[in-house]
């Protein structure tokens, strides 16, 4: 793997990550001594752990949310740098990467989906459907399945759209998210099945600018787009 030498910012890749946006405290995280996995706790003392999940996730949806929540810790850095990767399968350094880079990890993880080759063979034959907003005259597989916009369009393409809602409830685990972020910054995110501290939304799992996290963000930007896709 070869970092080459100029950098892409957020907008490109996923952005918001750089965006000096308002914190909002991420779920406590303990470590399991044993394995060395990040597990969660509950939000206080007086929870029993059923009372922290929102909503059952279906199996694969759980799989896809585990395989994200595994990155929570492991990945500390945000980090849009452009990067020539190996293909299929081409990575960065795990302890960096941006919003996209979480959504890649976990299909590889639970699935053994590789959005990076199935991005780049739907692009080679469909390239016209997706955007042009990078100038490109054909496909680019070190970047394409990193940036919001190319994964949308796939998303959408397969059939996995869904309306967006402001209703909390339509928001189920394992479905993606893009939201916009000020500054017309792409990015996207995991809901999961816990709930919010306040007990009204499902939390979020991404990278938005200090590695993998587990926050409540699910309305705290615009959301363009919800997806539910399960790889067959």
């Amino acid at each position: 793997m070869k970092r080459r030498s100029f950098l892409v910012g957020g907008l490109v890749l996923a952005g918001g990550g750089l965006l000096a946006a308002s914190r909002v405290p991420a779920q406590k995280l303990g470590t399991d001594g044993a394995s060395g996995s990040v597990k969660l706790n509950a939000l206080s003392g007086d929870q029993s752990s059923t009372d922290i999940i929102w909503k059952n996730p279906d199996s694969w949806a759980e799989e896809l949310i585990t395989a994200a929540e595994d990155q929570i810790g492991v990945t500390v850095l945000y980090d849009p740098g452009y990067v020539g990767l190996t293909f299929p399968n081409g990575d960065i350094p795990r302890e960096r990467g941006v919003c996209t880079d979480v959504i890649v990890r976990a299909y590889r993880d639970a699935f053994d989906f590789d959005l990076q080759r199935e991005v780049n063979v739907d692009m080679k034959n469909h390239f016209s459907a997706y955007p042009q907003n990078w100038g490109l005259k054909r496909p680019d597989k070190n970047i394409d399945h990193r940036r919001v916009p190319n994964l949308q369009t796939f998303f959408t393409r397969k059939g996995a759209g869904l309306p967006v809602s402001d209703d909390p409830r339509d928001y189920l685990p394992g479905d993606i998210v893009s939201q916009l972020l000020p500054g017309n910054l792409p990015h996207m995110a995991i809901v999961t099945h816990r709930k919010s501290p306040d007990g009204q939304r499902p939390m979020l799992v991404h990278n938005i600018g200090s590695g993998t996290k587990l926050e409540d963000r699910l309305f705290s930007y615009r959301i363009t787009g919800r997806y539910r896709f399960q790889p067959a």
